[in-house]
Formats: C-alpha cells, sequence, structure tokens
C-alpha cells in the first residue's frame, strides 16, 4: 500500500510540475510590438541634383537658364551638428513620428538641404533682359534665342542655402529583419527595414543676386515636393537608434522670391537624391 501511495504522490508532483512549466512564459519583448510608440531623431544629409531649366521673371526681363547644375554645401563632420547656436548651418535632417500600428508610421520632417548653383558656366539662354539704361544690369540687355552665355558669378547668384528647406509628412513601413541575421533578442539590437513616401511645402531661404540689383535672402514658400524613401534601422536596447536612408523625389517651385519687389521670382523644378545619417530615440509616453 505504501508502495503505490509513492508512487502516486510522485505521479501527481510530476504533473504539477509539468503543468506549472507550461504556465511559464518567456517574457515579451519590448521591440515585439510598436503601436503606439513615438520617435524623434535628427541626423545630416548629402545631396545631388538633376539639371534644371530656372526662368526669372521681372519687371523688363523674362528668360530661362537651360540645363543649369547644382551641388550641395557640405559642413562635413562637425560639432554644429549638434550646437544649438549653430545647427541651421550644416545639412540637417529632423523627424518625428508616431507607430499607428505595428508596422505603419506618420511623421513630421524637415529636411535642410543646400542647393548652389554653379555659377561660371556657360550655359544656353532663351528670352529677353531690357532694363533701363540707367541700372547696373542693363549692361546684360539683349533677347536671346538660344544662345549660349557665360552664366557669370556678376551675373547672377542663385542658391537655396539657409536652405532648401523640404517640411513634409510621411507614411513609412518598418519591418523587423533581426531573424535574417540570427538575432535572437531583439530588445538588445534589431534590425528593421523601413520603407516611406512623403509630401510637403518648400520653404528656402534663397540667397540671391540677379542683374547686379540688390541681394535678396528671405524665406519664403516656394513650391512642393513629393518623395520616397527606403532605409535600414538599427535598434539597440530597446530605445536608441542609429538610422540609414537613401531618399529620392521631384521639386517644382514656381514662386521663388529674388528681389525685394514682390513682382519678380524664379521658376524651377528638378529631381533630388538625398544619403540621409540619422540618430534617434523611440519610447512609449
Amino acid at each position: 500500500m505504501t508502495h503505490y501511495f509513492k508512487i502516486t504522490l510522485t505521479v501527481i508532483f510530476a504533473l504539477f510540475f509539468s503543468f506549472s512549466n507550461a504556465q511559464v512564459q518567456e517574457p515579451e519583448k519590448y521591440t515585439a510590438n510598436n503601436k503606439g510608440k513615438f520617435f524623434i531623431s535628427w541626423g545630416g544629409n548629402r545631396d545631388s541634383y538633376s539639371k534644371s531649366d530656372i526662368r526669372f521673371k521681372g519687371n523688363n526681363y523674362d528668360f530661362t537658364i537651360e540645363d543649369a547644375t547644382a551641388k550641395d554645401k557640405p559642413k562635413g563632420w562637425h560639432i554644429d551638428y549638434i550646437n544649438p547656436v549653430n545647427m541651421t548651418i550644416p545639412q540637417t535632417n529632423f523627424k518625428i513620428g508616431y507607430f499607428l500600428s505595428d508596422h505603419y508610421t506618420i511623421s513630421l520632417g524637415v529636411d535642410h538641404m543646400k542647393y548652389v548653383m554653379k555659377r561660371d558656366k556657360y550655359r544656353t539662354v532663351d528670352g529677353y533682359i531690357d532694363l533701363p539704361a540707367d541700372e547696373l544690369g542693363s549692361v546684360y540687355n539683349g533677347n536671346f534665342d538660344n544662345e549660349t552665355l557665360l552664366i557669370s558669378s556678376d551675373f547672377l547668384k542663385f542658391e537655396h542655402t539657409d536652405g532648401l528647406n523640404y517640411v513634409h509628412t510621411e507614411i513609412a513601413r518598418y519591418d523587423d529583419i533581426s531573424s535574417l541575421f540570427g538575432i535572437g533578442n531583439t530588445d538588445i539590437f534589431q534590425i528593421n527595414i523601413t520603407e516611406g513616401f512623403g509630401a510637403g511645402v518648400l520653404y528656402p531661404k534663397t540667397n540671391t543676386t540677379l542683374l547686379q540689383k540688390e541681394r535678396y535672402d528671405d524665406f519664403h514658400i516656394s513650391g512642393y515636393g513629393l518623395s520616397a524613401r527606403v532605409g535600414l534601422n538599427f535598434t539597440f536596447f530597446k530605445h536608441f537608434f542609429i538610422q540609414l536612408d537613401a531618399k529620392g523625389g521631384f521639386i517644382d517651385m514656381n514662386d521663388i522670391r529674388t528681389t525685394s519687389n514682390t513682382s519678380e521670382h524664379a521658376e524651377q523644378s528638378f529631381y533630388f537624391f538625398e544619403r540621409v545619417f540619422a540618430l534617434g530615440g523611440i519610447f512609449r509616453l
């Protein structure tokens, strides 16, 4: 009888511990779900631009410079990226966003790019300049029928250097691909792939000296932009990340202020390609 009692107790304890172990579940990882999280990032960019036809319209002139080329104005690795006094001097990217679901986000961002039209180049010009004889720029008067002219620094300085500001909203998708690299604990290190589409307005501060008129350099809403990007997000210890993005898009600006006279402006459209390096944080309130 005692022997059977011992066997019965052993079976009961074995079943009890098996049941208890079955009820013990591994705590859910913080990185397993994203819905409801906020994120914020700050970084820098390098930019490339397609050729652009730039039309200048004003009192007594209307001409187009065809196939103008431009470059960015990089600062390089510099303390100004984190210096509150000089943070707008480099080419920067700011973004704040929210996870609508585990995979989809909505965000507001400002891409502070810089656009410098290359000067002292021969370009095709079409249109006319007919300034009054008492204006310095009248030395450039003429009718141009697809003529090749030297666009000198005296003739034109045209830069969106403070900057080519693309203020936009974006919808993006995030997918955890850590398992592809054998990463088990994503709360320590996680790799995500992300893709997004954005749209917004261009709010440049255009530095312009045109036909020897007085320099003009004020902020002005000048047009719109569309963009798409793909990137890799590397998240460390649940809350900190590095993000690398390749971003391209189209910019159309039909109201670029060029002088203090509101009736004078420039028009241009072009494609851009951005390479972005950003640091950020992700958290729940």
